[in-house]
């Protein structure tokens, strides 16, 4: 199970008031509480045997920024870096301290998202695996002949949607692994990326269904007999520059240089002792419990 970190932790802490999670100095631990509950509720309920969760090292990668510099512009910060709730902020460290004395491994590339880690493992680490994330840009891992999932939580974990290439297709109308091509037409304005203008989510699943892939549908404008409706051919000539560049933004990285990792998952905690001290200073003795108890249901 490969966890996409960010992505549970920034939905903890909007899932979870910071008035109902609180150390005992007042100190916010919504995202900390939320995120460990998440991942005592997947471990009880699919079971994995092994699990490594990835992190942003570069939420922003300047390779992307200069293929594309939109690309999540509108998140940047004025004083550089990432646009981040001060209350989140602090509580990152906390989770990472849980988990290395839970030992769950955890890890980042320094110049590469997490959606690259993720991607990478999904590709070398023996399968089954399933990748958890609220990222729409992670369908494209899926891979029905190598046995890798994408477990969508993008309306929380309890309601988790368990996909395979047939989930995507129903939903978009693509295979998985043309998903970031179609993304790129339809465009993301939560990454920044503008799409082809007036190309929605069906004009996009078409155009793919037609031409393949964006390659395709490139080399078809340059062809007078392709077929294209007059209007569609002139919106994507004008997105032409765009059109060479955004696949390269939008795919994940699957060749992220990456140390040997263990990925066992622990059946007890490896540091009590250290487990015990971080549940007690920052008030997590039940969210810290529930995922003790789901480990050791795994034996």
């Amino acid at each position: 199970m490969l966890i996409d970190a960010p992505s549970l932790y920034f939905r903890a802490y909007f899932g979870i008031p910071e008035s109902v999670a609180k150390a005992e100095d007042g100190t916010p631990v919504n995202a900390v509480r939320g995120f460990l509950d998440m991942l005592a509720t997947l471990i009880r309920t699919r079971r994995p045997d092994r699990m490594v969760c990835a992190m942003d090292h570069d939420w922003r990668p300047e390779w992307r920024v200069a293929l594309l510099p939109s690309y999540k512009a509108h998140r940047l910060a004025p004083e550089g870096g990432e646009v981040v709730p001060d209350t989140l902020t602090p509580q990152v460290p906390m989770i990472l301290d849980v988990l290395a004395a839970v030992g769950i491994t955890v890890v980042g590339a320094a110049g590469y998202e997490a959606d690259d880690v993720l991607g990478t493992l999904s590709v070398t680490q023996e399968a089954p695996v399933e990748v958890v994330s609220g990222d729409r840009d992670l369908f494209q891992l899926i891979d029905d002949a190598r046995g890798v999932r994408l477990l969508y939580i993008g309306r929380g974990v309890a309601k988790l949607e368990d996909c395979d290439d047939t989930a995507v297709r129903a939903r978009y109308g693509v295979p998985a692994d043309r998903y970031a091509d179609f993304a790129a037409l339809r465009g993301d304005p939560s990454d920044g990326l503008p799409g082809v203008p007036g190309v929605g989510e069906k004009t996009a699943a078409r155009l793919i269904d037609r031409y393949g892939d964006l390659d395709g549908i490139l080399t078809a404008l340059d062809a007078p007999d392709s077929g294209f409706a007059p209007g569609l051919r002139a919106k994507l000539d004008a997105s032409r520059d765009y059109l060479t560049v955004a696949p390269k933004v939008v795919r994940v990285a699957l060749d992220v240089p990456l140390p040997e990792l263990p990925t066992a998952l622990p059946q007890s905690p490896v540091a009590p002792d250290r487990l015990l001290e971080l549940a007690e200073r920052w008030n997590l003795a039940g969210s810290c419990r529930r995922l003790v108890d789901a480990l050791a249901a795994q034996g």
